[in-house]
């Protein structure tokens, strides 16, 4: 019974999504459920990478892009279907150096300082290995919007054809993000690889647990997290609430920042049990940690809290005076 609810709730959230008759939505879950008929497994890569903040510097640019495609090689070699970046991983640009009134004080930013040609050409390399190494990419990266327009801070999705398949606009911006610099998004975003969900977030959104939620409610089996990290003080922080997302939410999570900020907490994988799976190094240099990501379509405590958040306990509730002490007097 609760299986058979499960499912068409799955059905019915496909169609909403894709716009599918409930029919196609069905043959599709269907297909899936043949192909995987017990627990699904994609091997994800997570990355930390060198923090790159000056848009100006073309060198700089192609750095960042040559150290990206070091790790997707050795993602790869490690039989990676996926590897996750950080925020900003072809660029993280700085605030007070994109300041036009800066670096004193921080001011809307001058986006034409920004070497665009440069990343663009950066941006067709990784997908170039992407489709060469067969290997889905997500990494984030400033995305230019028409004059005048700020542009969005996303995280691109790559797919192992070397193709853009979807990408994820940060929503919950800073202060200074949506007053100086970035335009925001506006929605979830999720996509599949061998018929495992993934949900995509972005920069300071580990605050804000509706966002994952929201994802939970989206059916998603594992949530990108990307973040930057300029100092390791932030790092703490973010690594916990990832965890507890991961925990009360019953899907993995996984956490990619900086380099810089490993020293404080790495970059890693939180299991849906609230645990790591696996971490990198915490010593400040650039590197991948690998972990298999197995779905069981029927976890049971996932299933659970979806029964316990409806309207489960009405029945059961009784007012009582909360002054009584449990004899009925007071």
């Amino acid at each position: 019974m609760t299986k058979n609810a499960n499912f068409k709730r799955r059905v019915r959230a496909r169609a909403a999504r894709t716009g599918e008759s409930y029919t196609s939505a069905l043959r599709h879950i269907r297909q899936i459920e043949a192909d995987h008929p017990t627990i699904g497994s994609v091997r994800l890569a997570v990355a930390q990478t060198s923090l790159f903040n000056d848009p100006r510097d073309a060198s700089g640019l192609r750095a960042s892009g040559t150290e990206m495609r070091r790790l997707m090689r050795d993602a790869r070699a490690a039989g990676a279907r996926l590897i996750h970046f950080p925020e900003g991983a072809t660029c993280s640009p700085n605030k007070r150096i994109m300041s036009e009134t800066g670096p004193g004080e921080i001011g809307l930013s001058d986006w034409t300082w920004f070497e665009w040609t440069v990343l663009r050409d950066e941006l067709d390399a990784t997908s170039r290995l992407a489709r060469e190494l067969g290997l889905w990419t997500v990494f984030g990266s400033v995305h230019r919007l028409s004059a005048p327009h700020r542009p969005h801070n996303s995280l691109y999705v790559v797919s192992d054809r070397g193709e853009l398949v979807t990408r994820y606009d940060e929503r919950m911006l800073s202060n200074t993000k949506v007053s100086y610099m970035y335009t925001p998004g506006n929605a979830p975003v999720t996509f599949e690889i061998d018929g495992i969900r993934f949900g995509c977030a972005l920069g300071m959104e580990t605050h804000y647990p509706e966002i994952f939620t929201e994802y939970e409610g989206l059916d998603v089996d594992c949530v990108l997290f990307s973040t930057t990290g300029e100092t390791p003080s932030a790092a703490p922080a973010f690594a916990a609430e990832a965890l507890g997302h991961a925990a009360s939410n019953t899907y993995w999570v996984s956490y990619s920042a900086h380099a810089p900020q490993s020293v404080a907490f790495p970059s890693g994988i939180a299991a849906p049990d609230g645990r790591w799976t696996a971490q990198c190094p915490p010593d400040g240099a650039a590197a991948i940690a690998i972990a298999d990501i197995e779905i069981d379509p029927m976890q049971r405590a996932r299933l659970w809290r979806r029964t316990a958040r409806g309207d489960l306990y009405a029945p059961h509730r009784v007012l009582d005076d909360p002054r009584s002490d449990g004899r009925n007097t007071f």
